[in-house]
């Protein structure tokens, strides 16, 4: 599931995600993404509808929690400040965001500014933006918290929430090296998911 908040220039996305790294690590959360809206050319009639197309990222959180660390629900959680084209930046992690993620997250999108220089973006792109931000930032960080690690979730609510992302997952597990590692029953729904 996916939940967009887009404004003039800026999307805010919201989704529950599911991955698993290169040592078999399962990890889960909600993910949060800054992207630009690529201007689309009006077409059609004024009462048309219009094409909406939700591009470039530049900043990501992963309010994420190991599913081998249920204890810890953030015990994964960490932030991409930059991408490289459609590629993040390395994981950068944080002692104020493992403390309190969801104000840290608040106190993130409340800056949106920074988050555009710290990418290497215009600041000015926000300029229409963002206070209109900071208004949906309760609600923004609300819709994460539903998709948080630290909801119990079931394998197949899980799945429900992320079967969009199956061909990802595939892909994450041909780069473990050591077959044995993989837990083929839990990710049976990823793997089957055509």
């Amino acid at each position: 599931m996916l939940v967009a908040y887009n404004f003039t220039r800026i999307a805010v996305l919201v989704r529950r995600w599911f991955e698993i790294s290169a040592e078999a690590v399962m990890e889960h959360g909600a993910r949060v993404e800054l992207q630009l809206l690529a201007p689309q050319p009006h077409r059609g009639t004024e009462s048309a509808a219009q094409r909406t197309v939700i591009d470039e990222a530049f900043w990501r959180a992963d309010l994420f929690g190991r599913l081998d660390r249920p204890a810890d629900p953030f015990s994964a959680a960490h932030y991409h400040p930059r991408f490289d084209g459609i590629e993040p930046s390395e994981r950068v992690w944080s002692a104020e965001l493992t403390a309190d993620p969801w104000e840290w997250l608040a106190g993130q999108l409340n800056s949106v500014e920074d988050r555009l220089r710290e990418a290497g973006l215009d600041a000015g792109i926000a300029a229409d933006d963002a206070d209109e931000i900071r208004a949906f930032v309760p609600d923004i960080v609300a819709t994460a918290q539903r998709f948080s690690p630290e909801r119990p979730a079931t394998r197949d609510d899980d799945f429900r929430l992320t079967r969009d992302a199956a061909e990802r997952v595939r892909r994450m597990l041909t780069l473990i090296p050591d077959p044995a590692l993989i837990d083929r029953d839990y990710l049976g729904p990823w793997i089957r998911q055509p």
